[in-house]
């Protein structure tokens, strides 16, 4: 598909990449000369330096013929103007991103009357999965499918773990719980274990079952699951406000510590119910004066990746039973986990997540639309839920008999609300979900997993 991409910032570079990744046409606007500069000589795709909500630029950009607009600038309104003149240019499809939570109570409107396809906005996306994250403090990733009923969870095997030198094969014998281990990361390498896989000490394993299962996995094999009451959040940007409003809700105690006065007042008076500090968090004193040691969860949420990395370690070493730090530049996520920093969020990978399971629907003219996408193991590997459409080429086929392609593991079917962690004899059926998990790229149907 040929793909217009408005702004070349964090969003737009991560999801220009990812969509050319992809094979797609991807053309990238943006004003900053020096942006645009470096983008060409790094992506494969085409740069054009000017204004993206101008008519005359848009067209040089190809709109017309283009598939899909995308606006991630700065800008709220630029974003919307620029699909507004994509739609009037012929673009059928448009995504803004809309990030003002001043305009969160309207987007359905705004999306409704502006035609927009699809709207995102990054913070409020992590401030959901940071916020999900909670449900498992000691797991370092949590994703959840199919409406909730599935989640899949990632966690690390530590130095006294009872899954050392276990064969998965006896895995259910063990723990006496049914899950799926769906992937393994162990130094820096992706696998997708067969039943003779032996857990080592380090591994990053991501399993799936139901919510209840997994708390009693999690209790059999002896992982802790702390008891989160108090939140301390650094940082009190759009994310920490939408999060503190999710946190809030859940009766969670939230302590918000800005440098800046006048966010502080700001924050004050539109979370009454929060405890919010004006202070320097990076003086370790502050944090200790303000009840760092009874924080059961450290949130750092502030514009500087060091500064959250710092403080996160910091927390930490105060054993902070749950540590969580957005970091930007996630290319180096593994030497942070080797430093002991387990949990971090990325915005730009969360909207680039969103946007990518978008284009792969849209791309796909069979029905079986890719409905959730999420990248587990440092990125390595992708877990997709697919909702099973009348055209799957192999119903009612056990699935011992099914030709699947390598590298692809069938984590769990959901039919019916009923969620089922499937055995070779199972079948898939028309209207089932299936979560699969996968090192191959570019899935967008379920019948691309089949061999032939």
């Amino acid at each position: 598909m040929k793909i217009v991409v408005c702004g070349d910032g964090k969003v737009g570079q991560t999801v220009s990449l990812q969509l050319s990744k992809e094979g797609h046409d991807v053309v990238i606007i943006d004003k900053n000369e020096r942006v645009v500069s470096h983008t060409t000589n790094t992506m494969d795709c085409l740069c054009i330096q000017g204004n993206a909500a101008s008519r005359d630029v848009l067209i040089e950009a190809g709109v017309k013929e283009a598939d899909l607009l995308i606006a991630v600038t700065s800008s709220d309104e630029v974003n919307l103007l620029c699909c507004l003149l994509a739609k009037k240019l012929g673009v059928k499809h448009t995504i803004a991103r809309v990030r003002n939570p001043e305009y969160a109570n309207d987007i359905h409107y705004i999306q409704t009357d502006l035609g927009l396809s699809m709207s995102v906005n990054p913070e409020f996306q992590t401030a959901v999965e940071i916020a999900r994250s909670l449900r498992f403090p000691s797991a370092i990733k949590n994703d959840s499918f199919a409406k909730g009923l599935v989640d899949l969870v990632e966690f690390k095997v530590k130095a006294d773990s009872v899954l050392i030198g276990t064969p998965l094969k006896k895995l259910e014998n063990i723990s006496g719980v049914k899950v799926l281990v769906c992937a393994v990361l162990r130094n820096s390498q992706a696998i997708i274990p067969d039943g003779n896989f032996i857990f080592q000490e380090g591994d990053k394993v991501s399993i799936t079952a139901k919510p209840t299962e997994i708390l009693l996995f999690f209790k059999a094999i002896g992982v802790p699951r702390p008891k989160i009451k108090n939140i301390m959040i650094i940082g009190g940007g759009r994310i920490a406000y939408y999060l503190s409003k999710m946190l809030l809700e859940m009766n969670y105690n939230v302590t918000i510590v800005e440098m800046n006065e006048e966010k502080a007042k700001e924050l004050a008076y539109k979370l009454p119910k929060a405890t919010i500090i004006n202070a320097d968090a990076t003086e370790p004193d502050i944090l200790l004066e303000e009840g760092l040691n009874e924080t059961d969860a450290f949130i750092t949420l502030t514009g500087m990746d060091e500064e959250n990395i710092l403080l996160a370690l910091y927390a930490n070493r105060a054993n902070v039973k749950k540590t969580i730090a957005k970091v930007n530049r996630i290319d180096f996520g593994e030497l942070l986990s080797d430093v002991g920093l387990d949990t971090i969020v990325s915005p730009k990978k969360v909207v680039a997540n969103q946007i990518t399971r978008y284009v792969r629907a849209m791309h796909n003219s069979m029905g079986s639309n890719v409905e959730t996408l999420t990248k587990i193991i440092n990125d390595e590997v992708e877990a997709l839920e697919f909702k099973v459409a009348d055209t799957f080429k192999k119903p009612n086929v056990p699935l011992k008999d099914l030709k699947i392609k390598s590298q692809v593991l069938i984590a769990c079917i959901v039919r019916n609300r009923h969620v089922l962690l499937p055995d070779g004899n199972e079948v898939i059926l028309p209207k089932d979900n299936i979560v699969l998990v996968t090192t191959r790229s570019g899935l967008n149907d379920l019948n691309d997993i089949l061999e032939g």
